[in-house]
């Protein structure tokens, strides 16, 4: 059997067995609609609001109201960025985020710019952190909305969302962050960050795809983005799924159990192994994001004179699946957005690689990449044009 490393654990990550378990009964038994009156519709209903009082106590919200279930990170962006702007917009059409957010956020900022708002794109440092300093002074009298992602997908930099929280308060502006990326890595409490509204993705940890949730803090209004039923308060019409509802539970239960600190430290510590051998035995490797301030199972880089997706079919062959930062679009490169925000030259983010680790990531499979890595970059580099030597 040829051999197999999912080192991509920010793109998903497998089922977790017992959450499996946990949905199964709801796929073929309790498989009633939440808005039935009888009974198993009152006990698929009664489940969903075990589940969002799970999530909400684990969260650190103060009701589980304030809990909405959606499809996924990219609903529940679009429903908090979306949804608070065109509520408040009589107060003001000034909304912020920043250069590195996710698409799901970029370009639903770029679809209410198209739409009569006025963006203002946080600029960041060489490891991808924003600059509070630099927000304090695009603050205005009209801002009524703030984005900025917990962690970032690609470098893996943690950002001071506690401290733009605390700002944002005492200024009384609404703030959004993505946690889609760092939930279930980290914690999270939404009352210590004073967030307005959080979006979380079931499959990031160990959960279902198709399903996430929006923290929203009570009082907080927002214009609903899907017409129809009146499910989720009013928030999110649609029929709940379920299944993936329990899952999601039972998937950030699992994440945040007993063991969190001793499973986080372990992924650090081959994170570590695989960075420091890496950048030890590759020259012209770069880290990118944070050395230290980043999330516990991210490693990215950039290789000069090679190209990513070359990087990534050769790992490929080997039975190692990674990605790039870069993405093939209409037939023509384009270089992370992210890296370039960085100040990554366009020419070295096209060498972009980033390796996520998971719970079952081993020390052997740390050693087999390190083992083979450096032939892979030392071959690409013997057949690039852009390399003289």
């Amino acid at each position: 059997m040829k051999k197999f490393i999912y080192l991509d654990h920010a793109a998903t990550t497998p089922v977790h067995p017992e959450v499996i378990n946990e949905m199964l009964p709801y796929f073929t038994q309790k498989y009633g609609n939440p808005s039935s009156i009888y009974s198993i519709g009152r006990e698929a209903h009664t489940s969903i609001e075990n589940a969002r009082e799970k999530i909400a106590r684990i969260l650190g919200a103060s009701n589980s109201n304030e809990i909405i279930f959606t499809s996924g990170g990219t609903e529940s962006d679009n429903l908090a960025i979306k949804g608070i702007a065109e509520a408040y917009k009589d107060k003001g059409k000034h909304i912020i985020t920043s250069s590195i957010e996710h698409h799901a956020v970029m370009h639903t900022f770029e679809y209410l710019q198209k739409n009569g708002f006025e963006v203002t794109y946080l600029p960041v440092d060489k490891y991808g952190i924003v600059d509070i300093e630099q927000l304090k002074k695009y603050l205005r009298d009209d801002t009524t909305l703030v984005s900025v992602m917990t962690a970032n997908n690609e470098a893996g930099t943690i950002e001071p969302i506690k401290d733009i929280g605390k700002l944002l308060k005492e200024k009384n502006i609404f703030f959004h962050t993505d946690a889609v990326q760092a939930a279930g890595s980290i914690p999270i409490n939404v009352t210590d960050l004073s967030v307005s509204a959080l979006s979380l993705s079931a499959h990031k940890f160990y959960g279902p795809k198709g399903i996430g949730a929006l923290y929203l803090r009570r009082g907080v209004n927002v214009i609903p983005q899907n017409q129809g039923g009146a499910q989720e308060r009013g928030k999110r019409a649609g029929t709940e799924n379920t299944p993936g509802i329990i899952g999601m539970a039972k998937a950030l239960e699992l994440a945040y159990d007993e063991n969190f600190e001793e499973k986080k430290q372990r992924i650090m510590n081959l994170r570590t192994k695989l960075i420091e051998g890496v950048l030890s035995s590759i020259d012209k490797s770069h880290l990118t994001g944070h050395p230290e301030n980043r999330l516990p199972n991210n490693a990215s880089f950039v290789f000069e004179y090679v190209e990513g997706e070359s990087i990534l079919l050769n790992l490929d062959l080997l039975g190692i699946a990674a990605s790039s930062g870069s993405a093939c679009t209409s037939g023509s490169l384009e270089p992370s957005h992210v890296l370039k925000a960085m100040g990554i030259p366009v020419e070295m983010a096209h060498g972009s690689l980033r390796m996520t680790l998971g719970t079952g990531t081993t020390e052997e499979d740390i050693d087999y990449v390190l083992e083979h890595l450096p032939a892979i970059i030392k071959k690409l580099r013997a057949m690039s044009p852009l390399n003289r030597g």
